[in-house]
Order: C-alpha cells, then structure tokens, then sequence
C-alpha cells in the first residue's frame, strides 16, 4: 500500500458515485499504545471481516502511540487492503480519535469500538442487523460491569444520572461510544465543529431512530486502561458543560440565596440595635461566614471561567485533530452526503 502525506490525506478530492458506493462498513478503532492487545484483536478483525456481506474497511487511528502499535497494524495490513492506519501527530484524546476515523471513513454504515476486546467484535453483526431494520444509531449499552471497581461503576452511574437531570439530552444510561452509526448521520455529524467533545452525547443530541443493544461487557484483554480517573473527570465535564447550562443558572440562584439571607441578618441586626438589646460580638461566626462567601465566589467564578475557557478555545479555530501519516487511503478518502435512494439501498442485504 502507497502511504500518503498527512496533506494529501486530508483533501478532499472528487469521487465517482461507484466509489462513493463501493464500501459498505467502516469500522474505526482509536487505539493508544495497545501492542499487548494486538495479537488477539487482529485475528477477531480477520473473521468479522470474512463474515461481513459487501466491501469492508478497517480505519486504526494512532492517538500517539510510543509502543510500536502502528507498525505491528501495518505489518499485518501489508496483504489486507481493507485494513488503514491514520497516525495522528500527538495524543489528541480518545474524541478526537474517534472524530478522526469518522472523518475519514467512507462506508455507509460506521463501526466505532475500541481496541482492548471490551468492545466485542462478535457483537458487530447484531448491530448490523438492527441497521438494516432502519435504526439509524445502534448502541452497546453495558448491563455488567464485573471487571470494574465499585468506585468506577459508582461514578458512572452518578454521571450518567446527574447528565440526565442536568441536561436536556437524553443520553442512555451505561452506554459508552461502541455503536453503529448510519452515513447519514455521520454526514450530519461532520458539520458539528466544537472543540471540546463528548461523542456519545453529540449523537443522542442529533435525535434519528436509535436503538440500544444490551451486552456483559468483558474484562480487559492485556494491560491497563488507558482511560484513568482524570481522564473520566474531563469527559463527564465536557459532557455537562458541553449539553448544559444549569451551573451558570446554579451561580445565579446562589448569588440571589446569599443576598436574600444577607438582607434578612442585616433587618434582623438593625431590630436588635433599636430595641436596645444586648449585642455579643461575634467574631467567630463573621470569619466563618466572610470565609464561606470568599470559597462561595471563588467556585462561582471557576464555574464561569470553565464556559469562557471553552469559548476561548472555540474562538481559536484550532483544529481538532492533526494527521502525521495515513496508510493504505486513496487521495479521494473524503465523502459526500449521500442521498436518500443510495442510503436505503446500501442497508439491503446482499
């Protein structure tokens, strides 16, 4: 396979109709060095891909690997050509991984699952089924999570709650961005620009006919996770701030709580004074109050910094993602919207 400059990779080039329709699945796996995973996954992608109908692709996107990840994946491609490696230049986030598969994925329907076997290759042909039913998003929903701590099964749980009282999105609970999504939605998808991104809730937002696929999730195949606690904690706030703006209403509500109570001490200081009774000075009790309304205002304004931070890096127009090396694409690799007629026909079976 001729590997291209990450510039040619990226421009988009006219395609003929036969081109645009000559795939059929696209399956995206971000990965971030996942060398000790590799040896069983490869093989699992070899048998899906042999019992898929139509023309397939696999797209690997490096999120800066530094554990030879990518060459293993190039080597085994060599005699695959459905097999396609997108090296990005740095680690960029699992979202933008993904965003970049999807970017440069030209099946009609597209795969997102990650790399380390928890995302069960076996379950693909089910969602491909209910696609040719008509949904137009089919989603693994987890319904155990054995292979988890109690702490981690806890904070999700507390998350995916809390986002759906906090914010208008219906996001399914214990679903994470392991789906099927439909070319017309992807279309509609790539005109989503924001930088700071929370997939799984960008695709509940956008509505169409979903449907949610349980499964056991299965215990990691080797090595650690690559997404720890902080990285969780960025992801769940990209999702609240990202789909909600109930911290700046929760500031709002606060600031007029604490001057209510302030007016009514202030009423109730001037009575004691013009009904002549004792006043104890209370130090203690000012410091505690002026020391909770200095850390109140302090939490305020970093909730409001948070939604300026983000305005800030929506404004820089910065992209989301940059392309070191693709393997295996055409120069054409960018698509079209599909019309109707041809997204109906490619959920037929063949």
């Amino acid at each position: 396979m001729q590997e291209l400059p990450a510039s040619r990779a990226l421009q988009p080039q006219p395609c003929s109709d036969a081109e645009y329709d000559s795939i059929r699945y696209s399956i995206v796996i971000p990965f971030f060095n996942e060398r000790a995973v590799l040896p069983a996954l490869l093989p699992k992608l070899d048998e899906l891909l042999s019992m898929l109908d139509g023309t397939s692709e696999v797209i690997f996107v490096d999120d800066g690997s530094q554990d030879g990840s990518a060459e293993i994946i190039r080597s085994h491609a060599v005699h695959r050509p459905g097999y396609k490696v997108l090296q990005l230049s740095r680690n960029f986030g699992h979202q933008a991984a993904i965003t970049a598969g999807m970017d440069h994925a030209s099946g009609q329907a597209v795969i997102i699952m990650d790399a380390d076997l928890q995302d069960p290759p076996e379950l693909v042909p089910e969602m491909i089924r209910k696609w040719t039913e008509g949904y137009d998003i089919v989603c693994a929903q987890r319904v155990a999570r054995d292979d988890e701590t109690w702490f981690k099964r806890s904070t999700a749980w507390f998350f995916y709650r809390a986002l759906r009282l906090l914010t208008p999105v219906e996001v399914p609970p214990d679903v994470g961005d392991f789906r099927l999504v439909d070319r017309s939605v992807l279309d509609s998808f790539t005109t989503m620009h924001e930088r700071d991104r929370f997939v799984r809730g960008m695709f509940a937002w956008m509505g169409y006919r979903q449907i949610a696929i349980p499964f056991s999730r299965p215990d990691r195949f080797a090595g650690d996770t690559r997404y720890p606690f902080r990285k969780m904690c960025a992801l769940a706030m990209n999702g609240i701030l990202g789909f909600s703006d109930v911290p700046l209403r929760l500031v709002i509500w606060f600031g007029m709580i604490v001057s209510a109570i302030a007016v009514m001490c202030g009423i109730y200081a001037i009575v004691l004074r013009f009904s002549h009774a004792d006043l104890v000075p209370g130090w203690a009790s000012t410091i505690v109050v002026v020391a909770f309304l200095a850390g109140a205002n302090m939490l305020m304004t970093g909730i409001v910094g948070l939604y300026v931070g983000r305005i800030h890096r929506e404004v820089k127009g910065r992209p989301l993602y940059l392309v070191r090396s693709a393997f295996g694409f055409r120069p054409e690799a960018s698509r079209r919207p599909m019309s109707r007629e041809a997204n109906l026909a490619a959920r037929q079976p063949s």
